[in-house]
């Protein structure tokens, strides 16, 4: 059995809203995980990550929860985000989590389902995919963890308030997936099936792929409440699920 979830971003600033919080809700979800499954956490984790050195009661409260799942034989895998990229192995490995490459892959009876965070797809916004470009490179990316964490975090800050202000004056539109590059990718990895995050739109959408039927799943974002899709054990259907925290 598998769950997908994306986008939680948990953050230690979070306000409590009424008995309950996107932490609380996260660590009830885990904890109601069924033994011996699989958990997919498709980037986007945490609200934003400036590196694993930085040892918040937060961090430590996730990693003790995800590092809990093992006595359960659950097997946690994790894509990065927008948001977290620079999460690396030295966190994962205090979690006990598997960190896998930004596209992947898993077998299913027809052909594959492919697995993603998302803002790849979005390519109606090339400026995004620009500077998605430069925040990936490993030299940048090894120089800003070596600075203070002080400027990190105010070099964090203004990127986050660049990034949403841009959000702001874009389009729906742009922001989203473009079909023709889901297409593209999926008949590359010969998937049926993608599942990503990112865009906070939940929904199944169905079309063809020359001739064949194919669909995009998209996990919602835990602002409002849970999101995850399931696929049963031993069954090629995934399903989304969104429901408020309890």
């Amino acid at each position: 059995m598998r769950y997908f979830i994306a986008d939680i971003h948990l953050t230690d600033n979070e306000p409590a809203s009424g008995y309950f919080n996107i932490t609380a809700g996260f660590l009830s979800f885990l904890e109601s995980l069924p033994d011996c499954c699989e958990l997919y956490i498709l980037g986007d984790l945490f609200d934003y990550w400036i590196g694993d050195d930085v040892d918040s009661k937060l961090h430590q409260q996730i990693s003790l929860a995800l590092r809990s799942l093992t006595e359960r034989q659950i097997k946690t895998y994790f894509v990065h985000g927008n948001r977290d990229f620079l999460l690396g192995e030295r966190y994962a490995k205090s979690c006990n989590m598997t960190i896998l490459a930004d596209i992947n892959c898993l077998p299913n009876s027809y052909s594959n389902i492919l697995f993603l965070h998302g803002d790849l797809l979005c390519t109606d916004d090339p400026q995004y995919q620009k500077f998605r470009k430069i925040m990936h490179k490993k030299w940048l990316q090894k120089l800003f963890l070596k600075l203070p964490l002080f400027i990190r975090l105010k070099i964090a800050g203004k990127l986050r308030q660049k990034s949403s202000l841009h959000n702001q004056i874009k389009s729906e539109s742009i922001m989203d997936v473009n079909q023709q590059a889901v297409e593209k990718m999926m008949s590359k990895y010969n998937a049926n099936i993608m599942v990503h995050g990112h865009t906070h739109k939940p929904a199944t959408h169905q079309f063809l792929i020359d001739g064949k039927p194919a669909s995009r799943l998209v996990l919602g974002a835990w602002h409002d409440g849970v999101s995850y899709i399931k696929q049963d054990s031993n069954c090629d259907t995934l399903q989304l699920y969104n429901h408020s925290f309890k």
